[in-house]
């Protein structure tokens, strides 16, 4: 069958000006189309700007580019399947009779595709419970990272280490989210057990008072809560602190370093391991100084 022949019988249109015609407005439902969606981004997002001038909370704000982002996909998706079924009629061929043949094909993949349905189902529940929102950092099974995109199908985690993770919404279970509200900063510092605690404690809580004054990311504290734990060669003292979001890590390196340097122009000392090499020449002379060298010629006789 050769293309005239086709033209004849699905289309039943054989004069190539009727293509012409039909293929410039085919090229203007597109342009029209492509501008409605501009104009429905732009509508998205001044509502979402508006919005987002009424909120101050860091957690508020990301939620709402999550769903600035979700109401763009949905949009864009509805504007396409629109276009599609404008032009199909164009070129002969049946829109009423292609939906009612989806509808029967989609039953039956309906039954094959429900990991598809899963996903979908719990990307929903994850916007609409607000359990994580683009910016949070999570941890999800063995995947920890800041989340770059929460869709509804997937979710994009990318780790500290730049590698992206697109996780399935429904195989998404327990989720460990460690935006919200203010985060636990926490050290431990070993003295020496021949150094008094009392006063190593009150040197950490001194340069503590100092550090909560000097840096704006602590929340609360940091103090010194004390002995924590009395080890082999040490005496464990324990420093807490509460900071801003995402500012736990950067805060417990702060007070390593300065507790470090505070402790050293104090005199108090940190233990560590030592090892101690005795020479054998070192350990014959105290052998020979302590009588075994006797004894052992005396054994030999």
């Amino acid at each position: 069958m050769n293309f005239q022949q086709w033209l004849e019988t699905y289309t039943g249109v054989t004069d190539p000006g009727v293509w012409v015609g039909i293929g410039v407005r085919i090229i203007l439902i597109a342009v029209g189309f492509h501008l409605a969606v501009r104009a429905g981004n732009l509508l998205i997002d001044r509502a979402f700007d508006f919005t987002e001038r009424r909120k101050t909370e860091d957690g508020e704000l990301r939620r709402l580019a999550t769903l600035r982002a979700v109401a763009k996909s949905v949009m864009r998706y509805t504007f396409d399947f629109l276009a599609l079924t404008t032009v199909l009629p164009m070129i002969g061929i049946p829109v009423t009779q292609l939906l009612a043949g989806a509808g029967v094909a989609g039953l039956a993949i309906g039954f094959g595709a429900q990991n598809l349905i899963r996903d979908l189902i719990a990307g929903f529940f994850f916007l609409y419970e607000n359990q994580f929102t683009v910016g949070d950092f999570v941890q999800v099974g063995s995947f920890a990272g800041t989340v770059e995109e929460v869709g509804m199908r997937v979710t994009r985690i990318r780790d500290f280490g730049g590698q992206l993770h697109i996780l399935p919404n429904g195989g998404i279970g327990e989720v460990t989210n460690f935006s919200r509200g203010a985060m636990r900063a926490m050290v431990d510092v070993d003295i020496a057990y021949e150094e008094n605690a009392d006063a190593a404690i009150a040197i950490l809580q001194q340069l503590c008072g100092e550090l909560g004054e000097e840096h704006p990311e602590f929340v609360e504290g940091p103090t010194v809560l004390g002995v924590q734990a009395l080890r082999d060669s040490s005496v464990t003292v324990r420093v807490w602190a509460k900071t801003e979001n995402m500012q736990q890590w950067a805060m417990e390196r702060v007070l390593l370093h300065e507790i470090k340097n505070r402790l050293v122009e104090e005199g108090v000392e940190i233990p560590y391991p030592r090892r101690v090499v005795v020479p054998p020449e070192l350990t014959k002379l105290r052998a020979d100084a302590n009588g075994e060298g006797e004894m052992t010629d005396e054994r030999a006789r």
